[in-house]
Order: structure tokens, then C-alpha cells, then sequence
């Protein structure tokens, strides 16, 4: 038999805090990031996603946008240890998820995303899910978007 599991992004401000600093650190000194470096734009957040199962199937995604904006979220693969490492690049994740609501769109009208790209994505986190308990997400809010006006979680199945 199959149950819903749905899973709340938290936004892990510690982390994303130390990655402000390694930006502000890296201006202070007039130093460039390194080659390959992915560093926090000021727009972004980074959020985490606990698994307490492994075994994983997506279902679907629920995006809920208070207001018109627009937000985009990009998995990272590393296990994250922000002391130790730095993000890089080529730790990103394709496809991101793209949500968005425009200004014409009715105020309880569904989130839009593109569906395909929004559907491989969902299924590459079951997938890491099978030897992750935890992964890191980059938010990225724009046009109006900001964390106050999101709620997210991923919706996945499992068999009990």
C-alpha cells in the first residue's frame, strides 16, 4: 500500500548566513571567488529538504505564492559542510524548478511551472533521496517574490 509523503522546505539560515559572509568576506579583501565558485547572490537563500524515508517515488510539487513573483529553485548534490568546502558550480543541479504567478493570473489561481522540467526535477530529489537524509536547495526570490510570501514542500509516495 502507498502513502503520501509531503515535505517542507526549511530555510537553514545558519547556513545561509555563512555563505553571506563568505561573499562579504571575499569584497571586504578585493579578492574574486575561486574559478568554478558559486556564491550567494543577495536574492538568494539557501533552504534544506530532511528525508525520513529513502525510498522515494515523486508525486507532485506544492509551490503557494502569497503575491506575483517568481521563484526558482536549484538543488545542490554535495553533502554540505559550508567550514570545510565552498559551493561550486558544477555541485548545481539541472533542471532547476521554475514557479511562478503573473500579475494577470486571478489571486486564487494555481502556481505555474514549467511542467516537464518541474516533473525531472522532482524526480532527481527521490532519486538522491535513496542515500541522502538531508539536501540543500539555493531559493532564488525575484519580481516581487520574497521568503515571506512562499510555502513549498515536495509530495512524494512511499510504500508502507
Amino acid at each position: 500500500m502507498s502513502t503520501e509523503l509531503e515535505l517542507p522546505f526549511r530555510p537553514d539560515n545558519q547556513l545561509t548566513e555563512v555563505m553571506r559572509l563568505r561573499v562579504q568576506s571575499l569584497q571586504q579583501r578585493g579578492q574574486k571567488r575561486q574559478d568554478g565558485e558559486r556564491l550567494l547572490l543577495p536574492n538568494e537563500a539557501v533552504y534544506r529538504l530532511d528525508f525520513p524515508k529513502q525510498s522515494l517515488r515523486f508525486s507532485h510539487w506544492k509551490v503557494q505564492l502569497a503575491q506575483t513573483g517568481r521563484l526558482t529553485i536549484t538543488a545542490t548534490s554535495q553533502l554540505w559542510t559550508p567550514d570545510l568546502t565552498n559551493l561550486m558550480t558544477r555541485q548545481l543541479l539541472e533542471p532547476a524548478g521554475a514557479f511562478w504567478r503573473s500579475p494577470h493570473d486571478a489571486g486564487d489561481s494555481t502556481v505555474q511551472c514549467y511542467e516537464a522540467d518541474a516533473h525531472e526535477f522532482g524526480e532527481r530529489i527521490a532519486e538522491q533521496a535513496k542515500v541522502r537524509k538531508v539536501m540543500y536547495f539555493l531559493f532564488a526570490f525575484a519580481d516581487g517574490c520574497s521568503p515571506e510570501t512562499v510555502d513549498s514542500s515536495i509530495t512524494f509516495t512511499t510504500d508502507s
